[in-house]
């Protein structure tokens, strides 16, 4: 049972609406839709979600964009307006629009300004050229207090893209950006372990030994959405070890007997589950980096502490951060406590945590099992205490509610098999996982299983239709959720 508990960044809809209420004003302009007219505003993209499309614009003022000035305008899925983001910028009318620099002189000062950043830069980052050239010169206007007409000069060399900012009338650097925020690394791992790698369930810890009959499940990866050059720190993982690995190289090259094999696992493995969830267009579940610490306990066991925002992984038997599936599983508690705060308030919805868990694992293995098995679970980390085919549990267990141990990693089965497993067998992969995902959205800290059910049954409808809905729902009366 994990304990209740209130996210820190929970906030209230009177304190949202102020925020944005200030944001406006301080902008210096009216908080008011966007102008009829494309004069000032010229619009660039538009992205439909979920809930609805969502218009962006980029400032302009006298036909130059402005620099950073942009309106959002936000449409619910009838068409009307549920918000706006207005980050425009105040711009004198006596700004000029005519440069008296030209272009080839802006970007050569550009380049060697976006070259000095780049080799300080490559002191810690362990790129070895550290060249920039200018690839974009354009015009634009910075806004608010100092207004000027600019160069934006985009270059790039090894380490990225830089943006720079020449004043258009004096040729000083106003400014320097590195646009590219993001590094890629190469790491070595098992996908998503070396029993389904291998479809060879003799294997076994022998006591973390990197022995000959191992050495063909190591797979390199790439490490996507590295933050800090040289460490495993990125957008949606962070590994928190005090005795965190680096590379000046961007290669994390370790095997299962050293510690930095489970911290580069533990990287990738919640790195891909959240690019992937994202890629449902479900891209505000747990958008933030996880904080993973890795070999953290002796025991043989792995835990999600909500009070830490924290998943701790064990070294008892195999270490627990080497399959992925554990990984993923816990990751999942850490997705359902983002999406409700307190989430496992009663034993069925801690029943319930355990089995979208299993679940997440389980799908997320799906393009990389080779069909090996797909609904068994952790089949590497089981290797310590399971006879062969080794599995922690299962996701196509025939189990109904008359089956309650009141354990919950027990009766996580009875949901994972009925509400989640078949569906996905019967919807498709994404299809399933954007429904089941989304409905969790609706569920109370201490749901039961059949509130639960039928908010999967009322997502389906409404990112479906009543037909999915009708062909999922008996799914649950099977397994005696619903009657």
């Amino acid at each position: 049972m994990r304990p209740p508990v209130v996210r820190r960044r929970v906030r209230s809809v009177a304190l949202v609406a102020a925020l944005a209420t200030s944001t406006l004003v301080a902008s210096g302009l009216p908080a008011a839709a966007a102008p009829a007219t494309a004069d000032g505003l010229s619009l660039i993209q538009t992205r439909t979600s979920l809930l609805g499309t969502h218009e962006w614009f980029q400032q302009t003022y006298k036909g130059l964009p402005v620099v950073n000035g942009w309106y959002a305008k936000h449409l619910d899925r009838s068409g009307r307006v549920s918000s706006v983001t207005d980050a425009r910028k105040q711009v004198p009318s006596n700004v000029t629009t005519s440069a008296t620099v030209p272009a080839a002189q802006a970007a050569q000062t550009a380049q060697a300004a976006a070259t000095k950043f780049a080799r300080a830069v490559n002191k810690t980052g362990g790129r070895t050229d550290a060249t920039q050239t200018a690839v974009s010169t354009k015009l634009g206007v910075i806004g608010g207090a100092g207004s000027r007409l600019v160069w934006q000069v985009t270059s790039r060399g090894a380490g990225g893209s830089i943006e720079t900012l020449v004043d258009a009338t004096t040729k000083q650097t106003l400014k320097v950006s590195p646009l590219s925020d993001n590094y890629d690394a190469i790491g070595q791992v098992f996908d998503p372990n070396p029993v389904v790698a291998l479809e060879n369930e003799s294997l076994t810890d022998q006591d973390d030994a990197d022995y000959p009959a191992i050495q063909k499940a190591y797979k390199f990866k790439l490490l996507t959405d590295l933050t800090d050059p040289t460490h495993l720190v990125g957008k949606w993982a962070k590994i928190v070890n005090t005795d965190a690995v680096s590379s000046k190289t961007h290669l994390f090259n370790f095997k299962r007997n050293q510690p930095g094999f489970e911290q580069v696992s533990a990287y990738y493995a919640v790195t891909v589950a959240q690019r992937y969830i994202r890629s449902l267009g479900l891209t505000d579940v747990n958008a933030e980096p996880q904080d993973l610490l890795t070999d953290g306990i002796p025991d043989d066991n792995s835990f999600y502490d909500p009070s830490t925002d924290q998943i701790t992984t064990g070294t008892g038997g195999v270490d627990d951060a080497e399959d992925l599936e554990v990984v993923q599983h816990e990751y999942g508690h850490a997705v359902q406590d983002d999406q409700v705060p307190g989430f496992g308030a009663s034993e069925e919805a801690g029943a319930i945590g355990e089995g979208f868990g299993d679940y997440l694992a389980g799908t997320l293995s799906l393009p990389n099992g080779k069909g090996f098995d797909p609904a068994c679970l952790m089949d590497w980390d089981s290797t310590s205490y399971t006879d062969a085919p080794h599995c922690i549990r299962r996701l196509d267990t025939k189990k109904t509610t008359d089956d309650k141990t009141g354990e919950v990693h027990d009766d996580g089965e009875i949901w994972s098999s009925a509400a989640l497993w078949e569906i996905n067998r019967t919807l498709g992969r994404q299809k399933a996982d954007k429904l089941i995902i989304q409905s969790q959205f609706y569920y109370a800290p201490d749901t039961s299983f059949a509130a639960a059910a039928n908010n999967v049954v009322a997502t389906a409808r409404a990112l479906y239709g009543q037909q999915t809905a009708a062909k999922i729902r008996p799914f649950f009366v099977k397994r005696k959720i619903l009657t």
